[in-house]
């Protein structure tokens, strides 16, 4: 459990955080960098959940994937292994429910004819904006993979992954089930 009873340590006043392990870094690290972004994507479905209440499912799921983006950013935060050897982080059978969540939705859209456009409503809107600030904090956590002596599990590379795909299918099913999509019309403008 995470007790926080005090919410300024003025410790970050130098320009540095600590990680779970007590290890300062740079508040520019790329690990520090790839947890503050899924902290980004988090906030914005705070917003896209103001905007589902006509549906229960969508919000009951982005509620489930709020809280997993914290067990991903707790990985992230905590790189070195704790007491006993383990951490926490997303499993493989989170990633699974993910991909069973885009299949369900997916299976009952409207057959996309076209690359579409942020928008149609505000919950699909919003959760374009989601969906385009999870594609960055999985390129932060690439690029953080690749730096050497730092790690990056692959369910929680897996996770992100996956979440950018739900996103997408989660923001044509809020248009209506994507007979609202915001349809793109290739060279319109020339």
């Amino acid at each position: 459990m995470v007790v926080l009873n005090r919410i300024y340590t003025r410790t970050g006043d130098d320009g540095t955080t600590s990680l779970g392990s007590g290890a300062r870094r740079k508040k520019y690290d790329l690990r520090v960098d790839a947890y503050g972004t899924l902290d980004e994507v988090n906030a914005i479905l705070g917003l896209v959940r103001l905007h589902t209440g006509a549906m229960p499912e969508l919000d009951a799921a982005l509620r489930r994937i709020q809280n997993d983006l914290f067990d991903v950013e707790a990985d992230l935060c905590l790189s070195e292994k704790g007491p006993g050897g383990a951490r926490l982080t997303v499993t493989d059978g989170q990633v699974e429910w993910l991909e069973r969540q885009i299949d369900a939705l997916n299976d009952s859209l409207a057959p996309l004819t076209s690359f579409i456009l942020p928008g149609g409503s505000a919950a699909s809107a919003y959760m374009h904006l989601a969906r385009t600030v999870c594609r960055r904090a999985e390129r932060i956590m690439v690029a953080l993979r690749d730096q050497p002596d730092e790690e990056v599990s692959d369910a929680s590379l897996k996770y992100v992954n996956r979440l950018s795909d739900y996103l997408f299918v989660a923001g044509r099913y809020a248009n209506d089930k994507g007979t609202s999509d915001v349809l793109w019309a290739p060279g319109q403008n020339r």
